[in-house]
C-alpha cells in the first residue's frame, strides 16, 4: 500500500492562506493560484490549500474536524513554538498542557483548522 504524502485543506481565500501558511512555515508555497496552493517539505510532504467553492462533492465537516500535527523534541520547544507562533499572530487555542500522549498545544489557521504542536510523553 501506498503512504499518504498529501494533505489538502478547504479554505475560503487561498491567498490569505498561503500568507499564513508563509509565515508559518518559513518557507513560499510552490505552486499557487486564485483557488490553489501548494507547499513542499523536505520529507516528502505536501500542504495543498483548495478554495472550498471549488471541491467536489461538497464537505461535509467544517474545518477543525481534524488536525495537522507538528513535533518538537521537548516541552521546551513546545513552549517556544507556541510563543513563536503567537508573537506571528496565530490564534491558540489550547495554551500548552500536559496531556496523556505529551505536552502540547493546539493553534487555528484563518479557516480553524488545528494546528497541534507536541512533545512526546517521555
Amino acid at each position: 500500500m501506498n503512504a499518504p504524502s498529501f494533505i489538502l485543506l478547504y479554505v475560503r481565500e487561498p491567498a490569505a492562506s498561503v500568507a499564513f501558511y508563509e509565515n508559518l512555515l518559513g518557507r513560499p508555497a510552490v505552486e499557487s493560484s486564485t483557488n490553489f496552493a501548494m507547499f513542499a517539505f523536505d520529507n516528502g510532504l505536501k500542504l495543498g490549500l483548495w478554495r472550498d467553492g471549488d471541491v467536489a462533492p461538497k464537505p461535509t465537516a467544517p474545518p477543525g474536524a481534524a488536525e495537522i500535527i507538528f513535533p518538537f523534541d521537548d516541552d521546551k520547544a513546545v513552549d517556544s513554538a507556541c510563543a513563536d507562533w503567537r508573537e506571528r499572530g496565530v490564534r491558540i487555542a489550547q495554551e500548552p498542557t500536559a496531556m496523556d500522549f505529551g505536552y502540547t498545544f493546539v493553534a487555528l489557521d484563518p479557516d480553524g483548522h488545528r494546528l497541534r504542536g507536541f512533545a512526546p510523553s517521555a
